[in-house]
């Protein structure tokens, strides 16, 4: 049988161990677990079985009790430093391993001197010696930039906005020659695309988009360069110019295609006029080919139900083509007969 609560200790074991206080003592050094762990000893029986239990048994209790007590205090004691030194070594090595994604490159700096560039995978610091300060992505980044209300060479205000596509090809040059390596490229694009657009006059800004997005590549990599940053590209995506200057461009347009027509007309005239010129030559001295010439006009005006031919009376004469006039018209009135006959019996 084991003692579980005070109350059954102080019942069975009081009046056998010399009283009440002596009895405090005990358990004032006693706790429950090594009471009842010493309950299978034989003078702890003999004082549950009602014999009587001498006075030096009370000392033995006390001397049991005590020195389990002092033991436990003392690992206590050398237990709890030992814990609080390993979670803090715990949590000083946790912050040891490092890991870098395949596109990045970590700035490892040692003491806030550089030391090298660590990545991609698993890598190893020294906690509170060694930092990372950046982190530097090497893909191909895309930044979005414009020039709001500039001033072309011919002073039109206008409004350009492009893309910019670049890469860190030097990672240690991007995080240490430069504080904020993404804003730099930015306002280096802006201010690149500002110069640009204000020695280019409006025509060539909108006609020669390929050339101008060659110059400002060229301009910003210059400036980009020494931060080890290159630039692959720029696309111009949109130019808007003032809605005023929409219509009056307009007009000029319409104004310069009207004008290109009237010009492609007169040079069709001068073609035409030489070819009768050749013509009247060749003729001049082919009569025959120049009355073949009359008769097929004739028969090409005649085809046509209804037509009406005007043949002046000089060439009628020249030609001998009275009597073809007549044959002619001779037909015409038997075709126009003809289908109004034909008419009657539908």
């Amino acid at each position: 049988m084991q003692f579980k609560t005070p109350a059954e200790i102080e019942a069975v074991l009081a009046p056998k161990v010399g009283g009440t206080r002596v009895l405090e003592r005990v358990l004032k050094d006693l706790d429950l677990d090594f009471f009842a762990a010493c309950s299978s000893m034989p003078k702890l029986r003999r004082m549950r079985s009602g014999k009587s239990v001498e006075t030096r048994t009370t000392p033995f209790f006390l001397a049991r009790a005590r020195s389990r007590s002092s033991i436990r205090q003392a690992c206590s004691i050398d237990a709890t430093p030992a814990a609080i030194a390993l979670c803090a070594l715990g949590i000083v090595l946790m912050q040891s391993p490092k890991v870098a994604q395949q596109w990045e490159r970590a700035i490892v700096l040692r003491l806030g001197r550089y030391i090298g560039m660590r990545g991609p995978g698993l890598f190893w610091i020294l906690p509170f010696i060694d930092t990372v300060s950046s982190w530097i992505d090497q893909r191909t980044i895309t930044t979005s930039f414009a020039a709001e209300q500039t001033l072309t060479s011919d002073t039109v205000p206008v409004n350009v906005d492009a893309v910019l596509f670049w890469m860190v090809h030097d990672a240690q040059k991007a995080a240490l020659e430069v504080q904020d390596y993404e804003q730099a490229v930015s306002w280096a694009a802006q201010t690149a695309l500002r110069d640009i657009i204000g020695r280019t006059d409006l025509t060539d800004l909108l006609r020669g988009r390929e050339k101008i997005e060659s110059e400002l590549q060229l301009l910003i990599d210059a400036r980009s360069n020494p931060w080890g940053i290159t630039v692959q590209s720029v696309e111009m995506r949109d130019v808007v110019i003032p809605s005023a200057l929409q219509d009056a461009m307009s007009r000029e347009a319409q104004a310069a295609r009207e004008k290109q027509a009237r010009i492609i007309l007169g040079q069709a005239e001068m073609e035409i006029a030489n070819s009768f010129r050749e013509a009247a030559k060749a003729y001049r001295d082919n009569p025959t080919a120049l009355h073949l010439r009359a008769m097929n006009m004739l028969y090409e005006g005649l085809k046509e139900k209804g037509a009406l031919m005007l043949v002046p009376s000089s060439a009628v004469e020249s030609m001998g083509m009275g009597g073809l006039m007549g044959a002619a018209a001779l037909q015409q009135q038997r075709l126009t007969e003809t289908a109004d006959g034909n008419k009657e019996k539908q």
